[in-house]
Formats: C-alpha cells, structure tokens, sequence
C-alpha cells in the first residue's frame, strides 16, 4: 500500500465548496411520511439493480416548535427506496417508539436528549430524571426475516418490512436481557458461521468498570455465541471491527462527570470530556469465547467508525476514521452554526497490532477530511483492495462531506465524484453486482441533500469508475435530513411488482 504518493483525479476548485447557511437547510425536519414512485430521474437505472436501500437518522429536529439542542437526540426516521425492473419507489415511516408517540401526543418535548436536549423548566425540571427515550434513530438492518431499528443504547425496533410499520420492542428471540442493549454497528461476517454468514453485534455496560458483551447470531437470528468481557475505565465506542478470530474495539480517551447530568444542568453526552494525556486501547477479544482479550495502548486519538479490519499473520490491521480529539458537545451550541474551520479533520488512520511482539504501530493512509467508510460485504473482516467513503470537496482541512472517494489500496488511486458546491452526501453504500465478481463490480449509492432545491436526490455511481459521475440521479419530492446509517437487502422488501 501506497499511503500518500497517490495518483490523483480530482476535480480542482480553488474556492471554498461549501456554504455554511446552505449546508444547514440539510437540518430541517422532515414531519411529512411519503410513499410514492420517483419519476423525475436523471440518466437510467441500471436494470440489474434490485433491492432495497435503506436508510435511518434524525428525521425530527424539533417538537411543536422546541428546537433539540443535538441531531444526535432525533426521533429515528426510516426511508427505502425500492429497486425493480428500471423503476425506484420512495416510502418513508417514523420509528413509533414509546417516546415518540407521548411527544407527539403531548406536543411538547418530554424527554432529556443524551446529547443535551433538556425538557422546558431549567435544571429543576431535568433533575435526578435519568429516563432515556430509546429514538431508534442510527441505522436499519434487516436479519432473520426481522427489519430492525437500532440505537446502540437500548434495544432494537422491529417494524414490518413490506410498510415500515413498527411493531415494537424486540429481545431477538430472548438473545437480549432486560438491560441489553444491541449496538448500532453491526458487522455481517460473510463466512463466520461454517461457512455461512453470521451477525456479529455488542452492548456495553459502563462506568468505573466496563463489560463488553458479543453476540453472534445465525441467519435465521438465532443465537450462536454470547460471551462478556470487563475492562478498566469507562467505555465511549459507537463502532467496532471484526476479523475471522477476533473483535476489535477502540476504548477512546474520555471521562465521564456523571454530577452536572444528574443535577439537570447537562445532558450525558455534555459532560464526556476528552483526555489527551491518556492512550486510546485496542481492546481485542478472541471470538472463540473463551480466552481473554488483550489490550494495546495506542496515542490518543477519537475513533467512531471503522472501515474494516483483517488478519495477516500474527498481525491484526485495522483501518479507522481517527480524530485528534473528541468534538465535544458545548451546552447552548447551534449546530446548526458549527465552525467547520475551528474543528480537526477525521482521516484515515492504519493500526497494526502484533499480538505477540505487543507492538502498535499507526500510518495515516488518507489526509483528505473523510468518514462513513464502506467496503464490498464479503470483505468484511478479510484483506480488501477498495475502499469508499464520504470525503470533503477540498483536499486539506476540515468541511462537510460533499464527494464520495474511492481508494484502491493496491495501485494507490484514488478517485473522487464531488457534489459540490450544493450537494452535501451520505454515508456511501456498496451495492455488488450480481453477475460480476470483481471487487469494485456494483454501485455506490448514496443520499444526497440538494441544497439549491431543498431537496434530496439518491445518486447511483458505477463503483468501477466514479468518474463517469452518476449512472442515474434520482430526484425525490422533498428532502431527507442528515442521515446516520443504511444498509442494503437484495430482497424487495416492499413487495412491489
């Protein structure tokens, strides 16, 4: 691999790519739930094309006119876009959780937000209250004929995949205990069970100690192997990686000062605070269920996604988006008004762990601002030669992700398809081909918000070659605000002819 001596073949502007007042209209609620064929396309869908895409995040920014302090606290809204025979249907439902449908009832915002919403009536009415509104607001997956909601801090939503619909709570067939809670970056390990995928999730239980539990579930959802592990300190991980024998998580460097959250002067998330004067840990736990894990110091740094790990001898490689510090949440901050400018840049890091020398080793690989990464789904956990992510217009500093990149690991292109200056994109999903095998065979999909219609469109690339720009970009009536993460069912979920 070839980190920074790469070739390049981008598009080149030396003027900022970005507006921070356009780039805001991407914040707006969205309260209206749509359900109609997409008629206004550009180019052609590719007729092998079929499936589902599916994608979840804060769909509701306010309740009844009271703004929420973080998009992070939004009730979990869930979009498909249904792929058939050249043809695209767009449906949108909310997540009807407990939480939210007392808040619609009451049109007033009930809840405190982990990431700093508080209810109307200062510290006094927010004190001691430590009721959390499980918003299912992260990512959507569908295993085991179940389409689930998730929300790392709770359990999962099921809703009915024909409607998007909720059904309600799930424990997954009793996998979960009360108090469970099932992460919202699960990793499909394409070989993991005999051969046959697996699911592989976490939940975590934290504070001055932290237990770490995995399941690993078939494809019919039932449960292969559940083992717990504790560690020292308090644990922040939203992502973690798995290879064939081991999953890797990234305990980052933060404390916790519970006092200000319980007094109602600060939601959770307020009162994280980054600690540069201690290591990040590689947490690896063997998957075999048995042996204990091992943890590897690293210099601090912020990990919340990781692109994909893999094994090379007694080495584990682990590709991250690593900040230099944690961006932390000030009380009484717009973010809708963030300073791109004054905040550090995710990029691409390599960590390397010898899990007998004991030594980690870290490499930038890839400069340019970046996050959501995404690789073919049968190289997960396995040595990979393509790699996409969403990526900042301009090369250097930090600004909203506009373009989505390609890096070829073995040759060292990259390619980049920018949006820019009105488009605003989302996490890319990979979509292979049918008939081909070749790794980088297939399309990237990927929401973007259209900032001079206040609108969305999905854009289709060719993930062989970005720079032919969209296959088919696809107009939606109304826009999508900021998304979290999606995924993709080669099943038409929606039942349409």
């Amino acid at each position: 691999m070839n980190p920074i001596a790469v070739k390049e073949t981008f598009p080149v502007n030396p003027q900022k790519a970005y507006q921070r007042e356009a780039w805001s209209g991407g914040y707006e609620s969205q309260p209206n739930e749509y359900d109609y064929w997409i008629e206004e396309i550009e180019g052609e869908i590719p007729a092998e094309l079929n499936g589902t895409l599916l994608r979840n995040g804060p769909g509701l920014l306010e309740v009844n006119g009271q703004q929420l302090a973080h998009p992070f606290d939004g009730d979990g809204m869930i979009s498909a876009i249904a792929f058939s025979q050249g043809r695209a249907h767009y449906r949108n439902r909310y997540v009807r959780t407990e939480g939210y449908v007392k808040e619609q009832q009451a049109q007033k915002i009930l809840y405190r937000g982990v990431f700093g919403t508080q209810k109307a009536g200062g510290w006094l009415a927010n004190a001691f209250d430590f009721k959390l509104k499980n918003i299912a607001n992260t990512n959507i997956l569908y295993w085991g004929d179940k389409l689930l909601a998730l929300w790392e801090a709770a359990q999962p939503h099921s809703l009915k995949p024909q409607t998007l619909d909720t059904i309600g709570l799930d424990d997954l067939q009793g996998i979960l205990e009360e108090g469970d809670a099932f992460a919202a970056h699960p990793w499909i390990d394409p070989r993991g069970n005999d051969g046959e995928p697996c699911l592989v999730n976490f939940s975590i239980k934290t504070g001055l100690s932290s237990t770490l539990t995995v399941f690993e579930l078939d494809t019919q959802g039932k449960l292969l192997k559940r083992y717990s592990h504790s560690v020292p300190g308090f644990c922040f991980i939203h992502d973690f990686a798995i290879t064939p024998h081991y999953c890797i998580f990234f305990q980052n460097p933060v404390s916790f000062n519970p006092v200000p959250f319980a007094l109602g002067m600060r939601g959770a998330g307020e009162c994280v605070k980054f600690q540069p004067q201690q290591p990040t840990n590689i947490i690896v736990i063997p998957r075999n269920g048995k042996d204990k894990p091992q943890i590897f110091p690293t210099p601090a740094g912020f990990v919340f996604h990781h692109a994909n790990a893999f094994e090379s001898g007694e080495t584990l490689c682990i590709d991250s988006i690593c900040y230099d510090s944690f961006p932390e949440v000030e009380p009484d901050s717009d973010f809708r008004q963030v300073d791109f400018d004054a905040l550090s840049p995710g990029q691409l890091w390599r960590f390397t762990v010898n899990l007998t020398s004991q030594m980690v080793q870290r490499e930038l690989t890839e400069p340019r601002c970046c996050e959501f990464p995404y690789v073919h789904p049968d190289k997960a956990g396995l040595p990979y030669r393509y790699l996409f992510m969403g990526a900042a217009h301009e090369s250097t500093g930090n600004a909203p992700l506009q373009a989505i990149l390609k890096i070829d690991w073995e040759t060292g292109e990259r390619q980049l398809w920018s949006a820019a200056p009105q488009g605003y994109v989302s996490e890319p999903i990979f979509v292979p081909h049918p008939q081909n095998p070749a790794e980088d065979a297939g399309w990237i999909l990927t929401v973007v918000y259209d900032a001079s219609h206040h609108r969305s469109d999905v854009v289709i690339l060719d993930a062989s070659d970005l720079n032919r720009g969209p296959v088919a970009r696809l107009h939606l009536k109304h826009h999508i605000p900021y998304g979290l993460h999606g995924s993709w069912v080669s099943e038409q979920l929606m039942g349409l002819g």
